[in-house]
């Protein structure tokens, strides 16, 4: 799982999340920092208002809560989400004995490519730092 700070490094950058089933998320509070949810239609559903987009626990799921507005949630990718938001950006993950690598390729002119290679030892992170990385230069 991608760790807090690098989803925090990545939603500051500018990633936008769209809820959907399977995401997982933790909530902006102090009381909350170790829990990660999970969205299901059964238990916790983004629901559209015209005041904006909440997170709703449906039934007893969380006695303590009815719902979170989306900006006091933190999106935590999977890592195949991660992949794909790298698109065509994205080269390899090569597997190392200590870490994972990240390859990523891009283009500067129709001639010139950067190729930037990321490690971490968790291969979600290393995808995340990719993704930082895309982020920052399309800023």
């Amino acid at each position: 799982m991608i760790s807090t700070e690098l989803a925090l490094s990545l939603r500051e950058a500018g990633l936008v999340w769209h809820p959907r089933s399977g995401d997982r998320f933790q909530l902006d509070e102090p009381e909350f920092e170790a829990d990660v949810f999970t969205v299901s239609e059964m238990t916790i559903e983004p629901r559209e208002y015209p005041t904006g987009r909440i997170l709703a626990f449906n039934g007893t799921t969380e006695w303590a809560l009815d719902s979170v507005a989306l900006e006091d949630a933190l999106w935590l990718p999977h890592e195949h989400q991660l992949r794909e938001l790298l698109r065509g950006a994205f080269r390899a993950l090569r597997r190392l004995p200590d870490t994972h690598e990240v390859e990523i390729v891009l283009r500067r002119t129709d001639a010139e490519e950067d190729v930037l290679v990321f490690e971490h030892p968790e291969p979600a992170d290393a995808y995340a730092l990719a993704l930082l990385e895309l982020l920052h230069r399309v800023a």
